[in-house]
């Protein structure tokens, strides 16, 4: 388990080199990249206009000499735990909000059971469509950042309510998603004539499970598939009570004084900060993924293991690159004109700087999200170089980023994102190779030592995750449920106990 020679990268995206069999994650067992490759294109059909996610809850093998998978459902892969997630579901089904949400359970339990993404595709298009239950949930094989494939997905969960006075900002936005799509700055061929079923709501996440547990994203936009997207839409949150929370243990521990380069920037981040970053998360989660789409013929995997950076790379330009439009101040989203300002600094900041504190010396940039933000950083201080329109300045023997004209700025966060948006739609590999192994790899080794001994003098931690509430169920005498009490006494390490004895379902080996 602590030998640095065997398995030593969980996911490896480095190029030119086998990434199924150098990296360490379970989806695959005695395969080469190749043969997972060859396998799920002799099932893809390239005039099929609504196809399923391949692959996604799946584990491959080789057996016998041949190549075939392991279904993650009722009666298959991980199956007492399935189930378990299906008796809870039947119950939820039987409390549901409304007709429409209980079509959703059953349809999501009828997936797995069968473990049949067209299934899975019929619950997504189910859930997408409802709009009206303020209780909502994300429940399945989800997400793919951590196949260095892109292909399979791990498995989450959260259940949620609707803030109901924030959501008002982000129902503004869907209402105007026409607008965005309209006045972006990718080419014409590129954009979607109409766009459909955008809809977007800030909501209160009640617990985290899975791989949202205990480090959780603060924004989410759902279905991945691009064709569902296309004909149904999309649904989009921004997780307030986890941004609210991050803010606050942000407050007087010294990070902005000791990284940002003025007061200005400073008090900026204070008075603005909190709003332009949910903002951004908005407008990247809302519009930002369900902006644009693919040329007729292209391959949803077409980029590979650089399709999830580059596509974290798109949402989030398309908000940084509408954060600073006056249409936001005219739509009453931001105060001002000057406001977006602190978004613009505290992200090239982190891009270039202060998420090094995530990577050990010497390492490369694995993470999606981590790659998209040093790609845009890199991208657009080397592109600024020459206006000095942002750059890196030395004080007293610190680097600092420094911003000396924003819309300067603006324009090549358009302009990167038009290239973002053409290399999305065309499939192009080799262009998504180039940006990525350019700016979104390499760690500037200098800057990325000063950033590690700086932080170390905060005492900070690079991550932060958190603990579930806990909730118990009050009954009168006749066993009606009255009430429920929430508590926030139990540690992290008793809750990581008493979900494992109360809770494990599978083998030590999958």
């Amino acid at each position: 388990m602590f030998d640095p020679n065997i398995m030593p990268k969980r996911i490896n995206q480095a190029a030119g080199v086998d990434l199924v069999k150098t990296s360490a994650v379970n989806f695959y067992e005695g395969v080469s990249q190749d043969e997972v490759e060859a396998f799920y294109n002799k099932m893809k059909d390239p005039n099929d206009n609504t196809p399923i996610s391949y692959g996604l809850n799946s584990k491959v093998v080789k057996e016998n000499g041949v190549v075939t998978e392991h279904v993650y459902k009722v009666g298959g892969m991980y199956s007492p735990a399935i189930e378990r997630i299906v008796s809870w579901l039947e119950k939820a089904a039987n409390v549901a909000e409304n007709d429409q949400q209980k079509q959703v359970i059953l349809s999501l339990i009828d997936y797995y059971q069968t473990g049949d993404l067209k299934k899975y595709d019929d619950y997504s298009v189910l859930w997408v469509q409802d709009l009206d239950s303020r209780i909502d949930f994300i429940n399945g094989f989800t997400e793919v950042y951590t196949d260095p494939l892109g292909m399979k997905g791990t498995w989450e969960s959260i259940v949620n309510f609707k803030d109901i006075e924030a959501t008002k900002r982000t129902e503004i936005i869907s209402n105007n998603a026409q607008w965005f799509e309209d006045n972006s700055p990718t080419d014409k061929q590129f954009k979607k004539e109409e766009v459909k079923g955008v809809s977007a709501k800030v909501i209160n996440v009640a617990i985290l499970g899975g791989d949202c547990y205990p480090s959780t994203p603060i924004g989410i936009n759902l279905p991945n598939a691009n064709w569902i997207r296309r004909d149904y839409g999309s649904k989009s949150v921004t997780i307030e009570n986890i941004t609210d929370a991050y803010n606050k243990a942000s407050l007087g521990n010294g990070f902005a004084e000791e990284f940002m380069w003025s007061n200005e920037e400073i008090e900026r981040a204070k008075e603005h900060g909190s709003l332009t970053g949910n903002l951004h998360t908005d407008l990247h989660e809302c519009l930002g993924h369900g902006s644009g789409k693919l040329l007729p013929g292209v391959d949803a995997d077409a980029l590979k293991a650089y399709g999830s950076p580059i596509e974290e790379t798109r949402a989030d330009l398309f908000g940084l690159y509408y954060l600073g439009d006056p249409k936001l101040v005219e739509l009453g989203l931001l105060p001002n004109e000057d406001a977006y300002k602190a978004q613009y600094y505290s992200y090239l900041m982190n891009g270039a700087m202060t998420q090094l504190t995530r990577v050990q010396p010497g390492k490369d940039i694995e993470q999606a999200h981590m790659r998209n933000r040093q790609l845009i950083a890199t991208w657009v201080l080397e592109h600024a170089a020459e206006s000095s329109a942002a750059e890196l300045k030395q004080r007293d023997g610190k680097t600092f980023v420094v911003i000396n004209d924003y819309e300067k700025v603006r324009e090549l966060f358009g302009q990167l994102l038009a290239e973002i948006q053409r290399i999305k739609s065309t499939g192009d590999f080799d262009g998504a190779k180039n940006l990525i192994e350019t700016y979104a790899v390499k760690v500037n080794q200098p800057i990325h030592k000063e950033v590690l001994k700086r932080y170390e003098t905060l005492n900070l931690s690079p991550y932060r995750g958190f603990v579930n509430p806990v909730y118990k169920l009050v009954k009168n005498d006749q066993g009606e449920i009255t009430d429920v009490t929430v508590s926030y006494d139990e540690s992290y390490v008793d809750q990581h106990l008493r979900y494992s004895s109360r809770y494990s379902a599978l083998p030590n080996n999958n």
